[in-house]
């Protein structure tokens, strides 16, 4: 059995003849959508109003797609939209006068997530609850959303590995006829995994009450599969090239960091307060 070939086309259909609609954007609202309902169920299973998630929401909605938005073009675009400013906002790539409409191509994850913790202090800052419950609840939905995008980088064959080398992988046919390690796919499954994990930790222990445990695991084992994969993952940039470690790796080692700070201060109240 050789490699697969794969060969969609990513766009759907397109309205009105000028607006693409493509798998990526669908299963990302699809990702959001799932994510947030996972939350809502452990909101109504502590008894939390669902008043509080949909406020929560709006802001989370904005913060990551502009943190996703910001971050493709700081992290890995920044000589080009630094010239195009315009085009970091609009989906529109503007050439010589000429608008042509593209969509907003180039959404970094990393991005996202700042974007996303960046909200939820803004949330709790103005609905005076508790930063860090808010955080562990969310991070239960997060790696879902997470899993879903990388099913839509899939469909859009980016984001993909490097060459096998061998008789097996994925043929991302409208880029080349290589074998390569379907990345996507392995963030996606990776991520799926680290929900249950963390759905298990809120369900059968009282680790749910250590305020800040359940957010510090999902930074810790979330950015560490992501500092793991992108061995696997071709560079996104050519500047990337020269680099020991790529720049999504760089970005996720202060994830990291983060989050066992979380755990270990976590864990250190609890033993305080017992």
């Amino acid at each position: 059995m050789g490699p697969i070939e794969w060969n969609v086309d990513p766009e759907i259909v397109k309205l009105f003849n000028t607006f693409p609609l493509k798998y990526y954007g669908i299963l990302f609202v699809l990702g959001l959508l799932l994510g947030y309902e996972i939350v809502k169920r452990i909101y109504k299973s502590e008894n939390i109003s669902v008043e509080n998630l949909e406020k929560l929401s709006t802001y989370l909605f904005i913060g990551i797609l502009l943190g996703a938005r910001l971050g493709h073009c700081l992290f890995y675009d920044f000589a080009y939209f630094s010239k195009h400013p315009l085009e970091i906002f609009l989906p529109f790539q503007i050439t010589e006068g000429n608008w042509h409409f593209t969509g907003f191509a180039g959404l970094a994850s990393h991005g996202g997530s700042i974007g996303a913790i960046l909200a939820i202090i803004i949330y709790s800052i103005r609905s005076k609850t508790s930063l860090l419950w808010i955080l562990d609840r969310v991070a239960i939905g997060a790696p879902i959303t997470g899993a879903f995008i990388r099913f839509g980088n899939f469909m859009n064959s980016e984001i993909y590995g490097k060459p096998t080398e061998g008789n097996y992988g994925v043929v991302f046919i409208q880029d080349d006829l290589i074998p390569r390690h379907p990345t996507q796919l392995y963030e996606a499954f990776s991520y799926l995994i680290i929900f249950g994990i963390l759905w298990y930790l809120y369900k059968k222990t009282n680790l749910r009450n250590n305020e800040g445990f359940i957010f510090g695991i999902l930074l810790v084992i979330l950015f560490s599969a992501r500092l793991v994969l992108e061995i696997f993952k071709e560079n996104q940039v050519a500047f990337e090239d020269n680099m020991a470690l790529n720049m999504g790796q760089l970005l996720s080692i202060p994830f990291i960091l983060a989050g066992i700070t979380l755990v270990v201060i976590s864990k250190m109240k609890t033993k305080l307060t017992t």
